[in-house]
């Protein structure tokens, strides 16, 4: 027996999970309508690598962020570099910017991607260590308009997944002009708490005091109260910058809540900052998403400055959101089952299937050695909408048996004329759509 291994079989690490048949339906809709709502607003694909090197996190994120300091995996490869799987997307996206040469082209680059991040934290409903995102990022220009089109395409993305029950929170994190003050400010209103407070809050507080508002623990919670809020710090600039969101929220109609306790577990944000809550999620599990500016992300890499605004949403507890209010999609509907009886009917069943896929239907060939009983329940429970029958009979005749499943009539038919048949029998069927499974 090879080492370490004891005879069991393998499953899963902690943290990860399968995606099964019965699921995927969802998360294929999901993708798809994050691909129309931003080619809709002129937002572009792009897909970075999963394994990128560790500096560019810790310089981006910040090392003093728990996704730094606790969460990463991070390893060195076979050139004896540290890499590390992505924790997030927007610090790979703004080196890509450059690297790639989208600094030269029209700007703002409006760029969007789907796919997974990494993180080693402790597992619970609407975390795994490997999770999805789909984000979107709007890279050279500092308009606060483009912040306001930015949460508009959050917002419309979750209304086109269905999710309910949802409220945007808004803030303004101030910038490097105005930000020192309120964070000197933030310093005095903990220190006389700080004994009393974990040790990640103590090392906060010296490295990023903001994040002090961003922690959950029951022992910190209440020293919040009283803290000073970022908006009576705010710079003229950075007053008009959050003033020209909230105006434009409001003409677009999207009501948000003002939040002065919201900051975002990465250092680069300036600025506009925002959440979407759901209501039915606990905790710290109940932000589906968010995002904001991060004017300093790119010079903090080493680029040019260039003004930056985006934002990552969890498909994860999307999805979570949508199986507690009993709203995933089904899976997708199977037009048409062909069952060989007999295994001389088998060439004749496939050639069949070819025929019907060519037509555009998603078609099933259930070749097998079950019994015919078998195979009609298999066809009922994939919600098929008809069935062909091919068995000893119908090779001497040359016909075929087809099977209404909706209406429960059976009758034969010349093969030439099955794909007419099959229409009349599926008019009301939309063709399956590719990628659900």
């Amino acid at each position: 027996m090879p080492p370490n291994q004891t005879g069991a079989p393998p499953r899963t690490l902690p943290g990860m999970r399968d995606l099964l048949p019965d699921e995927t339906p969802t998360w294929a809709r999901l993708e798809r309508l994050a691909r129309l709502a931003s080619l809709q607003r002129g937002f572009a694909r792009i897909e970075t690598p999963v394994l990128e090197p560790t500096e560019l996190f810790t310089r981006g994120v910040g090392e003093a962020t728990d996704i730094v300091a606790k969460e990463m995996f991070t390893f060195t490869d076979r050139g004896k570099r540290s890499v590390t799987l992505r924790p997030e997307a927007t610090a790979s996206v703004v080196r890509a910017y450059f690297q790639g040469g989208l600094n030269q082209g029209p700007q703002p680059a409006r760029l969007w991607y789907q796919g997974p991040m990494f993180r080693s934290e402790r597992p619970q409903a609407g975390r795994y260590r490997q999770f999805f995102q789909y984000g979107v990022e709007a890279i050279g220009d500092a308009s606060p308009w483009l912040d306001v089109e930015i949460i508009e395409l959050a917002a419309e993305w979750l209304k086109l997944c269905g999710v309910t029950g949802v409220s945007l929170q808004l803030n303004s994190l101030g910038d490097a002009q105005c930000r020192p003050a309120y964070r000197e400010a933030l310093r005095e209103h903990f220190r006389p708490h700080l004994a009393e407070m974990c040790d990640d809050d103590r090392r906060r507080f010296e490295q990023n005091p903001l994040r002090l508002l961003d922690c959950k623990k029951p022992t910190c919670t209440p020293f919040h109260a009283g803290a000073p809020s970022p908006m009576d710090y705010l710079c003229d600039e950075c007053k008009e910058h959050h003033a020209t969101v909230e105006g434009g929220l409001k003409a677009l109609g999207i009501e948000y809540q003002a939040n002065p306790r919201l900051v975002r577990g990465l250092d680069y944000y300036t600025r506009t900052a925002f959440e979407f809550w759901h209501v039915d999620l606990e905790g710290a599990q109940n932000a589906l998403g968010g995002g904001g500016r991060y004017d300093g992300l790119a010079e903090t890499l080493g680029f040019a400055a260039t003004p930056a605004v985006g934002f990552a949403m969890g498909n994860d507890r999307v999805v979570l959101a949508l199986q507690r209010a009993g709203a995933t999609a089904p899976l997708p509907r199977l037009a048409v089952h062909v069952i060989p009886t007999v295994a001389e009917a088998a060439p004749t069943a496939a050639t069949i299937a070819r025929e019907l896929r060519a037509q555009g239907w998603s078609v099933v060939l259930d070749a097998g050695s079950r019994s015919l009983k078998a195979k009609m329940r298999a066809a009922q429970k994939m919600a098929a909408g008809a069935v062909v029958i091919i068995g000893e009979d119908e090779l001497k005749s040359g016909l075929v048996q087809l099977r209404d499943m909706a209406a429960a009539e059976q009758r034969e038919v010349a093969p030439e004329a099955l794909p007419q048949a099959v229409d009349r029998i599926l008019e009301a069927t939309a063709p399956a759509e590719g990628g659900e499974g």
